[in-house]
């Protein structure tokens, strides 16, 4: 099965020149964690709610003042929505990571794949099990720090 057969194709994303208050406020009224961060539908970032944490209110720096673009992570591992499932999942294993998005052959952000997605629309339960274990996995060492 084929990662665009399940993905969702509603995405929250922010601008990188936007402040770090609004995708709090966009996370907090969402109920999500990560915003994918693009201009247009070019992907270039993700900014997470620990990355708010940490790279700037911890470093004392104002959320109203301090853009996105500051605060984001540049690394993004993604998938296609040409990829199989169990090539996302392996993905989401490995960076210990529930959500992962999802570009065109273009590389255009077209959706993301949560661990919520492949659990409910494929029912493999090993396959989540495998997934949901590896991501509870305390990481080695944290990427942010």
């Amino acid at each position: 099965m084929q990662v665009s057969n399940i993905m969702s194709r509603e995405v929250h994303v922010i601008e990188p020149n936007a402040a770090v208050q609004d995708a709090a406020v966009l996370m907090r009224s969402f109920n999500i964690g990560s915003l994918p961060v693009c201009r247009n539908s070019n992907l270039l970032g993700i900014i997470t709610d620990r990355d708010i944490t940490v790279r700037i209110t911890a470093a004392g720096l104002s959320p109203t003042s301090t853009s996105v673009a500051d605060a984001m992570s540049t690394f993004v591992k993604v998938c296609t929505d040409t990829d199989e499932v169990k090539e996302a999942a392996h993905i989401m294993e490995e960076l210990q990571v529930r959500r992962l998005p999802v570009v065109d052959a273009a590389g255009n952000l077209v959706g993301v794949i949560s661990l919520a997605d492949i659990a409910e629309r494929t029912r493999d339960r090993e396959l989540v099990g495998e997934v949901l274990h590896d991501v509870c996995e305390p990481p080695a060492e944290s990427p942010i720090d």
